[in-house]
């Protein structure tokens, strides 16, 4: 590859890098929504896999409830993490443009 190719493909690279920490700032601020037993839990989280609130219906906080609830929780955490993977993908899409690139990338 001649020498000009190599950097335009290296100028590629470092817009490719930019636009990925752009991406992961407004995913940063970003939140998705989850719930489980039928809106008796519910869970927000950012773009970064953090938790940012949970919520409980006060009718489930019971000990004979405790258990269920505890799977509820879960429930709804995973999905909520689950939402921010495809959020994420569907970034990595645009900036890609659809090129499969291997994870760690950049």
């Amino acid at each position: 590859m001649p020498n000009g190719g190599m950097s335009k493909m290296m100028k590629q690279l470092q817009k490719a890098q930019a636009e990925m920490s752009r991406m992961q700032e407004e995913l940063a601020s970003k939140t998705v929504e989850s719930s489980s037993g039928g809106g008796a839990v519910r869970v927000v989280a950012d773009g970064q896999k953090n938790l940012v609130s949970l919520q409980i219906d006060p009718e489930v906080m019971t000990e004979d409830n405790r258990e269920m609830l505890e799977d509820m929780i879960i429930a709804a955490v995973n999905e909520a993490f689950q939402r921010v993977d495809e959020m994420i993908a569907a970034e990595m899409q645009k900036i890609t443009g659809g090129m499969n690139l291997p994870p760690g990338m950049f």
